[in-house]
């Protein structure tokens, strides 16, 4: 059906036009030009056509009030500054679009009170939905005033199971990582991590340990938790030396803790990957590309799981709200700090 434009000087088109050219109720016009669910696919064609045949094309203000939003969400961060939350940001900006969808965007700095302000701020200005987005893997309270526009939590997932959250699988990751080093060759690994009171150190341990018992093999020493900096990987890489000198791989809990082992393994005269396979967590850019050798890591897809959180919350703000903990899958990016075992 060809555009027609309407001739200079008449009325311009109007929903009601629209909807008795194709034969429909102006609610289901408006359903099929948003995207709405439950609409035949024959009668939104249908629609479609009429519109373009009367050159039909609504502002943004028309659209939002047509299909009962006004094209806005929050997204309340608490650690704005975070190597974490700016790629989940990033990624949610991205799934929104240029120009669909306006993003408010709140700092809680880590404060409850603070963050109660934000959201009853961003429930004034009647957003659409909130993706809430924490500053680790650990799980948070939910919002603590009541809300009655869809919310996702990203990265960190709300204590209350009817919640929809959306966290990487470090699990997996874990899981990943150590059958990387296994494909590698290594069969005497070790695993340095970070804090022990992280659900993220304790949920790539599983990962970790359910991959050597796959394979038969058994982790050199224990867990050993500590600190996310590179100081602790320094210090425990020196004591898993003194302990067990015939490791082959160690894992880190991050690339901080990587970057000291690999200080160590150099001070002690282990060459890497030669000797000692080194993997990293989080895929840290600087730290990973600027390590020698560069350091292989696993990136915990932290811009498609803010994609994925945007996503969600399009759906929730349809009424197909989700619920429970939702989680995207990491990645290993090698790198020369692991190769296979000459």
């Amino acid at each position: 059906m060809a555009r027609t434009p309407a001739p200079r000087g008449t009325r311009a088109a109007t929903l009601s036009d629209v909807a008795r050219l194709a034969g429909v109720s102006v609610a289901t016009a408006s359903k099929a030009l948003n995207g709405r669910n439950h609409v035949h696919a024959q009668t939104r064609e249908r629609v479609l056509e009429a519109a373009a045949q009367l050159s039909f094309s609504p502002n943004s203000l028309a659209r939002g009030l047509l299909a009962g939003r006004t094209g806005t969400v929050g997204l309340l961060t608490s650690d704005l500054v975070g190597r974490f939350s700016l790629p989940i940001l990033m990624g949610a900006e991205d799934a929104f679009g240029a120009g669909q969808v306006s993003v408010f965007l709140c700092d809680a700095r880590g404060d409850a009170i603070r963050e109660r302000h934000h959201v009853q701020a961003l429930l004034s200005r009647r957003v659409d939905g909130l993706i809430v987005v924490g500053s680790s893997t650990n799980p948070r309270p939910p919002l603590a005033d009541a809300v009655d526009v869809p919310v996702v939590y990203a990265y960190a997932p709300s204590e209350a199971p009817e919640d929809l959250s959306i966290v990487p699988d470090n699990v997996n990751a874990g899981r990943m990582a150590v059958e990387h080093l296994i494909a590698c060759g290594r069969t005497r690994i070790a695993h340095i991590s970070g804090d022990r009171h992280y659900s993220a150190a304790l949920d790539r341990a599983a990962g970790a340990q359910a991959a050597l018992d796959a394979a038969g093999l058994e982790l050199v020493g224990e867990v050993a938790y500590g600190a996310w900096e590179e100081g602790w990987g320094r210090a425990a890489a020196g004591m898993l030396l003194d302990r067990e000198p015939e490791v082959d791989a160690v894992l880190c809990g991050s690339d901080q803790v990587a970057r000291g082992v690999l200080d160590t393994l150099r001070e002690r005269g282990r060459r890497v990957p030669e000797d000692v396979a080194v993997m990293g967590f989080d895929n840290w850019d600087v730290l990973a590309t600027g390590a020698r050798p560069q350091l292989t890591s696993v990136d915990q897809n932290l811009e498609e799981l803010g994609r994925a959180a945007a996503r969600a919350l399009f759906e929730a703000i349809d009424a197909e709200h989700g619920r429970g903990v939702h989680t995207v899958q990491c990645r290993v990016v090698v790198r020369g700090s692991t190769a296979s075992a000459g």
